[in-house]
């Protein structure tokens, strides 16, 4: 594979300006919620939706935003439980609200990515704003009424004003002003609630003010001075915090964090831990920690000293332990979640990544970077142009790479496109010819047919905009190779197709046929219903992944629940058909419709295009759930050679009274192979048309692949194929690294002869074997951050026991080690038990063969023999990776007809980012 190692491409992500958990703690203090999500807001508008997934850390969604549309603030609320008819109490669903310099406080319906509703009032811009807390029933409160237990929200104006805002009923209104105050320059730039009725708020005439709400009475003017000499004299309160006690924190423009007393509201200590601005602070739910960030990037961190109920030593109560610099820029927004297992703060910044850091195992863990750039890869190809096309917010740009015969030159830019409007830019498809170019926001598809400029610069590309059918826009848009149909996922999570045709031939300008194909979506009925799915709207059913089939007759799409959804087109392309012929087909359409989810679509009407239709995959419903969140799917493509020739027209089809329009029912007979790589690092790999798994994930098991594979915890983003005769190689690559699968190969069993031998060499006296160092540093052991600190890096690696009582002179003392206890033998039995079953079946196919007569090599004889199965010398046979890339924004094919693979690998590394000046502190 010949890789073209670019930075040419621009990709600037954007700074990070909110943060949000959908839960700071675990309800009734059990199990952490398998809902669970963190809102990720930023500058240009967009709002990233992530589950923590046990320390996976997926992003789910993306909800675009557009020109001038900064989030600067989110909150989370949750509405209350409720009972059905049969007497079980249903969770209450889960409400997502954002601000942004405006007046108006925007919810976001999270299974579609849209604005739901905006407030409304008579008030400036919105500062700030929080959510009201949860009202804390007891055990013995049988029945609380729905008023009281519902979350308001209250927003900081910039003309100093606090206003209340209902979200009783699922509305989000305006209520009444808490506070109006004339000082232009008071504005408020933190708002927090103490309890239920009592709100703190954080002003720029350094007045920290508490409000009681129900009767709208200022309790206390609490002032922190002037500011040092030399600078500005008030002092800017940008963050104030709660401790669960009611004594609360504040953090100023002076950098000092200061603790108050909640029942006299008076200064208890004053800390200087930060050079700059202290923009946010956290704080732990025992009110033992606070973590804080500001303008001179450090995080730090500081503890109580438990002094009991006494107040008398309360200068020396608090101290910071430590700070560290996790981000090149400035800190502007962390929040915290203590869960059960799951405990971590996460902050964001300027520098627009997420760092994970560990909260209960602080310094024993390590902290995590979560990936900088899309999930989804806002780069696509066209390799028989080889084009490149990328784009971020409204801006669309096309590149041209020459090959190596051509002059060796930078690649330049041969088309700029920038949309009229204000909404991002969600998806982006180009056919392989690069002739037709789709690009979606969720307000419109537009179409482009892109040609050579007729000018000097023959390099350049002409545009023309096709005319497209009225759409509700898309979230995702796919293209077939040869580009006659285009799939359109709208926001709401509808399927439809669209035709494209040529007036005068091949060589005519393309058009778009009027008439859009709809397609139906099995129904899976869950029967668990949770705070994100409910009555109002399913958010696991949302579409994060389509994909055509080269050939352009399977498509599939697959949701956040992991459901497959498998289409196959009908009938063979006729030219002298009818381009759109609509009938009625009441018998056919019966069994389908019962299965489809689709309210929308009449079910008795089908529709044909130039003789063909597109119907349910008859295997489709035989595709088995993923265990978790497909985070990439692709088809593999079929070597040259290898697909059969389409008749021309529709053969055998006669024209009758009954039936003026015949079309043929052939569907596609070659099998088709579907690879869905998980949340959880696994491979399947399906036979599409059969409904079933390949031979080659049955007997490569997630215990079968390479240790390097499964230490990796980043997500995979995208992948590129290169198969022929020989092989079947497929190219997985995230962020930070890149790795190859032959799937015509086996993987080389690793772990299980060595794990036996381990464990019967281990002492005695111990309970629980050593693990792997792989496995120790798993991320589904730690707390959701990094893995445990290296043992060259730790501060305590061994501890000594004492069996024997206080006092005992002979009790006898062992010392054991500290990465040895992590162990569990179920989880290692689990594995030699995946190692036996990957070798039955490999044993298994190896005898069918023999029985059919077939020829076996010794290669493939060697693959399930126990004394081969760890030579060194074929661990890298089916497999291989590189960490050196890093870090990878994209990877797309860009040769045409070729033997060799040729693809452009983009990298934009964080020093290459083009960022404000930032505060330059005394030590540099």
């Amino acid at each position: 594979m010949d890789i073209h190692r670019s930075r040419f491409i621009p990709y600037q992500p954007s700074a990070i300006n909110a943060l949000a958990f959908s839960h700071t703690e675990p309800d009734n203090n059990r199990e952490d919620p398998t809902c669970l999500r963190l809102a990720i807001g930023r500058a240009n508008g967009n709002i990233e939706i992530w589950n923590p997934a046990r320390g996976a850390w997926l992003q789910e969604s993306v909800f675009t935003g557009g020109k001038d549309r900064s989030v600067e603030g989110l909150a989370w609320i949750q509405e209350p439980d409720e009972r059905d008819g049969q007497g079980i109490t249903l969770p209450g669903r889960l409400r997502l609200f954002s601000i942004g310099y405006s007046s108006s406080v925007t919810e976001w319906n999270l299974a579609t990515g849209l604005p739901s509703q905006h407030s409304s009032g008579n008030h400036s811009e919105i500062w700030c704003f929080a959510a009201q807390p949860k009202l804390k029933t007891s055990t013995k409160e049988t029945r609380v009424d729905s008023r009281d237990n519902q979350q308001n929200l209250i927003a900081g104006c910039a003309d100093g004003s606090l206003v209340l805002l209902s979200t009783a009923e699922g509305e989000l209104r305006f209520d009444r002003f808490l506070s109006r105050l004339t000082t232009k320059r008071a504005r408020v730039l933190s708002v927090t609630y103490k309890d239920r009725n009592t709100v703190l708020a954080g002003f720029a005439d350094s007045t920290i003010r508490v409000f009681d709400t129900r009767n709208n009475n200022v309790l206390r003017n609490i002032s922190l001075g002037s500011g040092p000499p030399g600078g500005p004299k008030d002092i800017l309160i940008w963050k104030v915090r709660c401790f669960p006690n009611g004594d609360f924190v504040s953090g100023d423009s002076t950098g000092d964090i200061r603790i108050y007393d909640g029942k006299n509201y008076s200064q208890m200590q004053r800390i200087s831990g930060h050079e700059a601005d202290v923009l946010d602070l956290v704080v732990s739910q025992d009110g033992n920690m606070i973590f804080s960030g500001g303008l001179d990037r450090r995080t730090c961190f500081y503890s109580c000293k438990k002094t009991g109920d006494s107040r008398s030593n309360r200068g020396e109560k608090w101290r910071e332990v430590s700070h560290k610099r996790y981000h090149d820029h400035d800190v502007k927004a962390i929040a915290i979640y203590e869960g059960n297992k799951l405990n971590f703060i996460v902050s964001g910044g300027i520098d627009t990544q997420p760092i994970v850091v560990p909260l209960r195992e602080f310094g024993k863990e390590l902290s995590r970077g979560l990936p900088t750039f899309p999930s989804n890869p806002p780069l696509v190809s066209a390799p028989k142009a080889r084009l490149i096309v990328s784009w971020w917010n409204c801006e669309v740009r096309i590149w041209r790479v020459k090959n190596q015969q051509e002059a060796t030159e930078r690649p330049k830019v041969v088309a700029r496109l920038a949309l009229k409007g204000d909404e991002n830019i969600t998806s982006v498809a180009i056919t392989h010819d690069g002739q037709l170019l789709a690009v979606a926001t969720v307000r419109e598809v537009k179409l482009f047919h892109l040609t050579h400029s007729e000018a000097h610069d023959r390099s350049a590309l002409r545009i023309r905009k096709l005319d497209m059918p009225p759409t509700k826009g898309a979230k995702i848009v796919r293209f077939t190779a040869d580009g006659k149909w285009l799939a359109i996922i709208t926001p709401t999570n509808h399927v439809q197709l669209a035709r494209a045709t040529r007036s005068g031939g091949t060589a005519g300008r393309p058009r778009i046929l009027p008439q859009l194909f709809p397609l139906q979506r099995l129904n899976r009925s869950d029967a668990q219903r949770d705070s994100l799915n409910g009555s109002w709207g399913l958010y696991n059913r949302s579409i994060h992944h389509a994909e055509f089939s080269t050939d352009g007759a399977v498509f599939a799409v697959v949701d956040l629940a992991g459901y497959i959804d498998t289409w196959v087109i009908q009938g063979h392309d006729d030219a002298t058909a009818l381009e759109v012929n609509i009938f009625d087909s009441s018998s056919s359409a019966s069994a389908e419709d019962e299965l489809s989810d689709d309210e929308d679509t009449p079910s008795k009407e089908r529709i044909t295009m130039f003789g063909q239709q597109w119907i349910r995959n008859p295997s489709g419903h035989l595709l088995p759930r993923l265990d978790s969140s497909a985070v990439l799917i692709s088809f593999q493509p079929t070597p040259a050679g290898s697909t059969p020739s389409e008749p021309n027209g529709n053969p055998a089809v006669h024209q009758t009274r009954q039936n003026p329009h015949p079309h043929s029912h052939d569907i596609p007979h070659a099998e088709h192979h579907l690879l869905v790589v998980s949340a959880e690092h696994h491979l399947y790999h399906f036979e599409v048309i059969a409904g079933r798994l390949s031979q080659w994930s049955r007997k490569n098991t997630p215990a079968s692949y390479p240790s390097q594979f499964r230490m990796i915890d980043d997500p995979a983003k995208g992948c590129v194929w290169d198969v022929n005769e020989t092989y079947q190689r497929i190219w997985l690559y995230g962020e930070k690294w890149l790795f190859m699968f032959d799937l015509s190969r086996d993987l080389p069993l690793q772990g299980p002869s060595e794990a036996t031998c381990q464990r019967k060499n281990t002492d005695k006296t111990s309970k629980k074997r050593k693990r792997d160092p792989i496995k120790e540093n798993s991320k589904k052991t730690n707390s959701g951050a990094g893995g445990a600190v290296p043992e060259s890096e730790a501060p305590v690696t061994k501890m000594r026991r004492y069996n024997g009582g206080k006092g005992d002179e002979s009790a006898k003392s062992n010392w054991i080690d500290v990465s040895g206890t992590m162990g569990s033998k179920t989880d290692e039995e689990y594995e030699d038990q995946q190692h036996a079953l990957v070798e039955l079946r490999r044993s298994s196919s190896l005898i069918n063969a023999l029985a059919k007569g077939h020829h076996v090599s010794e290669m493939e004889s060697h693959n399930v023999s126990k004394d081969n199965v760890n030579q060194k010398g074929r661990g890298h046979e089916g497999w291989w990776h590189t960490f050196k890339y890093r870090p990878i924004l994209g990877m797309v094919p860009i040769a045409g007809n070729h033997q060799s693979l040729e693809v452009v690998l983009v990298e934009r590394p964080s020093w290459d980012l083009d960022l404000p000046p930032r505060f330059t502190g005394s030590h540099e």
